[in-house]
């Protein structure tokens, strides 16, 4: 098939409707992505954003959301136009999916009660370690129900008010169909999760019902909590406010089909084909997070892990870092900054690029020098407030490549902790997949990534799609349920992936290398020893 013949029938899905929509509101950036009705991406737009530090909370305004979902949209209306001449005016489905955890509570005239507290917060500590030791089950910080109970430790005056709370994903989706839903894996970010009912696990809902009588009588938190859908569900029809929310020019039709709003760990999940047993996935942006699908339940309780599910309701242990690419960015922006300077100005793609492959040539511990990428706290560690910082001895070699390489260490070496412990639980891995825009430059952050978690690790020709790819594929993927008749056959959801979305796709993987497992094994046993120096510059500064 020709270019010309490719464009034209790609132009005709657009006009008949049978593409989908995924739009994840990440930590940085909005983006939305258009697939074809082979799953295959063929158009894109942004809309760049930053978290506010607002009185000590971490946080986004609903005006920023509001803005962000149209100039995202808007992009993508334009790459559409630009590439093939058509403006959608349907969908076959589309979905939504955006960072997890963090609080939203309305009232029941559906006004936000106080900002939304994201994920990056650390103020729950009171009330996470309460409801851990109560539940058995990890309760971290970040999690929608450990920002519920410090409320209603803080007797906050908001909380009598409360008539339903969410992630940012459900607002959205709410905002687009008025529906008070969820996907069964963002639920998992709000509560505990029972994967043999793919519903909150209803013991553990008695138990905090129990707790909350004498501080909140007639606080039922069931009525509180979005209902649980699993990938594949009708979540509702994009109504006509919401299809001029998206679109204010008008152009967009109401009525389109919504898949369950995710997390973007599940859209990471999606976006890698690691939803069956034995298969993993890291993410890498403002955050990083690892994500094992289990054989069977861990047999202790850990700090480092989470408990969460996949879209489909299984159980997978997940490693959540609060600190990932961004002070990455930060140096690259500098350097961008020289090169300026210089007379030679630069893309951001080709200084990354430039970079990253400098770390390549650096020494396989990162010759002596210590990178902290901390910009919050950091619970994995025991940290409620971060410092970046980059640390060396006297005899050290500080180099560009070694710099870099530390960098990149550093990104990775939270992670590398909390992977210790999964290991640790026996826990067996067939598959690592990667994705994010840190693996956009091949082949470095890919095989350092592999040194970290001494594992293969793989990324496909998707890896810098992300969760915005990930989320139309759960569109797609509900599309594909709602079109079967009632007794019709469609495959569960790994099983649709690995058939009809990733059956083609080629994977570039990456073994440990020796020296580089040793190296960061180095690196690692420094890291740890360091974070006295991490702990005291936030005590100091």
């Amino acid at each position: 098939m020709t270019l010309h013949d490719q464009a034209t029938e790609i132009r005709d899905a657009i006009t008949a409707g049978r593409t989908t929509l995924g739009i994840e509101l990440g930590s940085t950036n909005i983006k939305a992505s258009l697939v074809g009705p082979d799953h295959a991406p063929v158009a894109a737009g942004s809309h760049a954003w930053e978290n506010e530090l607002v009185d000590g909370v971490w946080t986004y305004s609903l005006d920023a959301v509001r803005a962000g979902l149209q100039g995202a949209y808007a992009a993508l209306v334009a790459d559409v136009e630009q590439r093939y001449g058509v403006r959608p005016t349907t969908y076959g489905a589309l979905g939504v999916s955006a960072m997890m955890h963090g609080y939203l509570p309305f009232d029941a005239d559906g006004e936000l009660l106080v900002p939304f507290r994201t994920w990056r917060n650390t103020s729950t500590g009171p009330a996470a370690g309460e409801l851990s030791e109560l539940f058995g089950h990890n309760i971290p910080l970040r999690w929608s129900i450990a920002h519920l109970y410090q409320a209603i430790l803080d007797d906050e005056p908001h909380v009598p008010q409360i008539a339903a709370f969410t992630t940012l994903a459900g607002y959205v989706h709410r905002e687009l169909t008025g529906r008070h839903v969820l996907g069964v894996g963002d639920a998992s970010g709000m509560f505990p999760v029972d994967p043999a009912t793919r519903d909150y696990d209803q013991r553990l809902l008695g138990q905090f019902r129990h707790i909350v009588a004498a501080k909140r009588p007639g606080l039922q938190v069931e009525g509180l909590l979005p209902q649980v859908l699993p990938a594949g569900a009708d979540a509702g029809r994009l109504t006509a406010a919401g299809a001029a929310l998206l679109d204010p020019t008008g152009t967009l039709e109401p009525g389109v089909l919504l898949c369950p709003p995710e997390g973007d760990a599940g859209t990471g999940m999606v976006a890698t084909n690691a939803v069956a047993p034995r298969t993993g996935n890291i993410s890498a942006g403002t955050s990083i997070f690892a994500m094992v699908v289990l054989e069977q339940p861990l047999r202790s309780v850990h700090h480092e892990l989470d408990l969460v599910t996949t879209p489909a309701g299984d159980l997978v242990a997940m490693v959540h870092c609060n600190n990932g690419a961004s002070e990455l960015d930060a140096w690259a922006g500098i350097f961008g900054e020289f090169a300026t300077a210089l007379g030679h100005p630069s893309g951001a793609d080709d200084v990354f690029g430039a970079l990253f492959r400098s770390a390549l040539d650096g020494a396989p511990d990162g010759g002596g020098l210590l990178a902290y990428n901390y910009l919050a706290g950091e619970p994995i560690t025991g940290l409620d407030e971060g410092r970046p910082l980059v640390v060396r001895t006297p005899d050290s070699r500080l180099t560009l490549a070694n710099f870099m390489r530390t960098q990149i260490y550093g990104a990775f070496g939270t992670l590398a902790l909390g992977m210790k412990v999964l290991h640790g639980e026996g826990v067996q891995i067939d598959a690592m997949f990667a994705h994010g825009g840190l693996f956009r430059t091949a082949g470095v952050a890919q095989r350092l990534l592999a040194a970290a978690v001494d594992a293969p690790v793989a990324v496909g020709r998707t890896a810098g799609e992300g969760g915005a790819w990930g989320i139309a594929v759960l569109a797609a993927y509900a599309r594909a349920v709602d079109d079967v008749a009632p007794d019709g056959q469609v495959p569960k959801l790994d099983a649709y992936l690995a058939e009809r979305v990733f059956a083609d796709v080629a994977l570039d993987v990456a073994e440990p290398d020796a020296d580089d497992v040793a190296g960061f094994t180095t690196y690692l046993e420094r890291y740890s020893a360091g974070l006295a120096v991490e702990r005291a510059a936030t005590e100091a500064l």
